[in-house]
């Protein structure tokens, strides 16, 4: 089968990319901006039929969050515009379309695990863009959307890589401690969205919206000192509010995500973040 992963330098398409040898039955064409533009329809048109695409694994994205506020019609066209037009071409060659979508998409204001069904209130520009982007991914035949949180690799930037960086330089560090959620490893992220392809491959896929995370919940506070401490950097981590932090864009104060849906879907089992963030730290030493 003919795989497009778009947005593949990107931290999920570069793990994606990074395992895609194991899977022999599939022929991927990891593409970027450069290679395949999401925004013009004309472009995807010709990409579908020239390659003969069979599944779409959307990881192109605006996610310049804080950017997003004073750019909202360019979230809304990559983050969503350009999502209708791959599920339009999905579409006309009967192909299955699996889409990322974030935790942005709700308010924050619960303090219950969210399922794939609750109200979506985003808060943000950013949030706003990735609500249209899931009506848009949801109009192909064969899709499937995965909500994530906190996304973090060994590739690209990250909170991950900024507080390791950052933990060199200095003795102390200010987190906030009141947005709660889960980190997502990109790397277990990318082993998921394989085992969906499969189910596509066999005629035996579940559409719909879907949550995904790691295991547990933590704070960024709790998530910036288990790093300082598998790291074995010194820097003292100390927990503030939001408030004392003001970014352009509303933060969810709360967006830790039920995950029972894409279990019992797909049987898989997912990795606890804090397993998950020591494996990645492994990764980055070794890339180092």
């Amino acid at each position: 089968m003919n795989i497009l992963v778009t947005g593949a330098n990107g931290q999920l398409g570069s793990e994606l990319r990074k395992i895609s040898d194991r899977f022999h039955s599939f022929r991927f064409f990891f593409t970027d901006v450069a290679d395949l533009d999401i925004t013009n329809p004309e472009a995807v048109n010709d990409f579908f039929k020239k390659n003969k695409i069979q599944i779409v694994v959307n990881c192109a994205a605006y996610t310049a969050v804080d950017k997003a506020e004073s750019e909202e019609s360019a979230a809304t066209l990559i983050n969503a515009t350009a999502v209708g037009y791959l599920a339009q071409a999905c579409n006309k060659a009967n192909a299955t379309l699996i889409h990322v979508s974030t935790d942005y998409v709700f308010d924050g204001c619960t303090w219950k695990p969210y399922k794939e069904d609750h109200f979506r209130a985003p808060a943000s520009a950013y949030g706003r863009s990735k609500v249209l982007g899931e009506d848009a991914a949801l109009t192909a035949h064969k899709s499937v959307v995965i909500r994530i949180s906190w996304l973090y690799s060994s590739f690209g930037n990250n909170f991950v890589k900024t507080m390791l960086r950052l933990g060199k330089e200095r003795e102390t560090l200010n987190v906030v401690y009141d947005q709660v959620g889960t980190p997502t490893y990109a790397a277990d992220l990318a082993q998921v969205i394989m085992e969906i392809v499969k189910k596509a491959e066999q005629n035996d896929l579940k559409t719909g919206i879907f949550n995904y995370s790691n295991e547990g919940v933590c704070s960024w506070y709790d998530f910036a000192r288990e790093i300082m401490q598998l790291s074995g950097l010194k820097c003292i981590v100390r927990p503030i509010e939001t408030k004392d932090y003001p970014t352009p864009a509303v933060r969810p104060h709360y967006s830790v995500l039920n995950k029972a849906l894409i279990k019992k879907a797909y049987g898989i089992e997912i990795h606890h973040w804090k397993n998950s963030l020591k494996r990645c730290l492994t990764e980055i030493r070794f890339e180092q």
